[in-house]
């Protein structure tokens, strides 16, 4: 399983998906942590800027967390098979772990016409459960 942050920064989760160009990609074994890797994109392939028909750099990720996105980046990601999250939390290794044991903090996405979010818990251990059979060698 692969779970990429948006990072802008390289260090914290960065606000807003759609206009990030740097995202850590987690490789996930079990329920640890076997690998992480910067991956850099250039401003056209940017969420924001990219063609949503396009194949994107991020296709091949299960879970993308960050701390902000609309709804229409949350659709197109789950066209793609990919979960989006947005979160408060702030830490990188935090919010991986966090989103593993289904302990994170989760903010609806973003209403670009009144500009708030409301802030739930979920618990992902149904999600992970079925990202983890697709992703298991059977």
């Amino acid at each position: 399983m692969k779970i990429a942050i948006a990072s802008q920064n390289r260090k914290t989760v960065t606000g807003h998906a759609g206009k990030c160009r740097k995202f850590w990609i987690y490789q996930i074994a079990g329920k640890q942590v076997s690998s992480r890797d910067l991956l850099e994109l250039p401003i056209e392939q940017s969420f924001h800027e990219s063609d949503h028909g396009q194949p994107h750099p991020l296709d091949g990720v299960n879970v993308l967390i960050c701390g902000g996105m609309g709804q229409g980046l949350q659709q197109r990601l789950k066209q793609k098979g990919i979960l989006g999250v947005a979160t408060s939390e702030t830490d990188l290794e935090r919010a991986v772990a966090s989103w593993l044991d289904g302990t994170l903090p989760e903010a609806a996405p973003e209403d670009h016409e009144h500009g708030h979010a409301h802030e739930h818990h979920h618990a992902h251990h149904a999600a992970l459960h079925s990202i983890v059979e697709l992703t298991l060698p059977h």
